[in-house]
């Protein structure tokens, strides 16, 4: 699909997908998610690939190369809030030039592309996903030889031990099927000394399980968005220890934001610009209407209307988890390989 819009093509597809898969491919990611929990967490890697070759020419027309979210300043622009974010876990990580650090589901690489602009250190970053590797191939071209790319799942890295100065994960561990496992996994690339930071899609301690809008937010921000489960913060802090983290810092940064501003305007349509418009609840509308009368007109392929409709109620549900205080998209945390650090 033009990458300018989801709604500017002649019957091509989504995310490198062929027009006749994507029905299909919508059709079998429904299905793992109504198996239940246990068939998302053994299937994980299909559910999250056949997730993101839906989603990610959505992500990149309404959201641009970094899929995340920020606290922001009064008068800050989203883009800029996201920036910020970005460049805290740069000065948590200590870095610089020569250090070599993994982004364990790296997107289309806005983040990594920013922060090794800003700190000149080396980046691999690791993707299941084919497609958002080409897009992040593309998007990172400027800074050369500081980011590559290798096609993998974090729940197995393909890396030899005590490989990485870092690490780092923007949003992206939320879809392992077992945290403890993926942080296990992380712990051992990582050199004696080193440090893993990122931020963490969470419950908190608002959530009340016997609540069912609670876990109504819950289930279409998981459906919305291919996670096969969402942890808790203390399930998070408890995980990395587990894996044999020290765990350095855990916090909630929802909490840092202006209150008029809060992690989830982004979606609310409260920001007045053309590059907002996509995100707002109208503009999603009006993407979902046009995509419905182009599949019938046969300028869009079957399902993506349908791939509208999930991210849609996904991003309602988000910013309901917001405005209740029940979930977060910003848990922080920054752990330490034990050991002495080597130069």
């Amino acid at each position: 699909m033009n990458r300018s819009s989801p709604t500017q093509s002649k019957q091509r597809s989504l995310g490198g997908l062929a027009p006749d898969d994507v029905k299909s491919t919508v059709d079998g990611y429904t299905e793992i998610y109504d198996a239940g929990l246990e068939r998302r967490k053994e299937h994980y890697r299909s559910f999250v690939n056949r997730y993101y070759d839906l989603a990610t020419d959505f992500y990149e027309f309404g959201w641009g190369q970094s899929f995340h979210f920020a606290p922001r300043r009064r008068g800050e622009s989203f883009k800029a809030s996201l920036l910020r974010h970005q460049h805290i876990l740069a000065e948590k990580l200590s870095l610089k030039p020569g250090m070599q650090v993994i982004d364990l589901g790296c997107g289309v690489g806005g983040p990594m592309g920013n922060l090794a602009r800003h700190s000149g250190a080396s980046f691999v970053g690791l993707n299941n996903n084919a497609y958002q590797i080409e897009r992040a191939k593309l998007h990172t071209r400027d800074v050369g030889s500081l980011c590559r790319f290798v096609h993998g799942d974090y729940m197995e890295i393909p890396d030899d031990d005590d490989r990485y100065d870092a690490a780092m994960a923007i949003e992206s561990m939320p879809h392992a099927p077992d945290k403890t496992d993926a942080f296990r996994e992380v712990l051992r690339v990582l050199r004696p000394g080193a440090c893993f930071a990122g931020y963490e899609w969470c419950l908190t301690e608002k959530f009340e399980p016997a609540n069912a809008e609670h876990r109504r937010i819950k289930s279409d921000i998981m459906v919305g968005n291919g996670l096969p489960d969402i942890a808790t913060t203390a399930e998070v802090s408890a995980a990395l220890q587990a894996a044999g983290f020290e765990l350095l810092e855990a916090r909630d940064r929802a909490s840092e934001a202006d209150p008029e501003m809060p992690w989830y305007r982004a979606l609310q349509g409260r920001d007045l610009s053309l590059s907002s418009i996509p995100r707002t609840p109208l503009g999603r509308a009006l993407t979902n209407l046009t995509l419905r009368v182009g599949e019938r007109l046969r300028l869009f392929p079957e399902g993506a209307r349908a791939v509208s409709t999930i991210l849609n109620a996904g991003a309602d549900a988000l910013v309901a988890g917001g405005r209740s205080g029940v979930f977060t998209p910003m848990f922080f945390f920054l752990a330490r390989k034990p050991g002495p650090l080597h130069d």
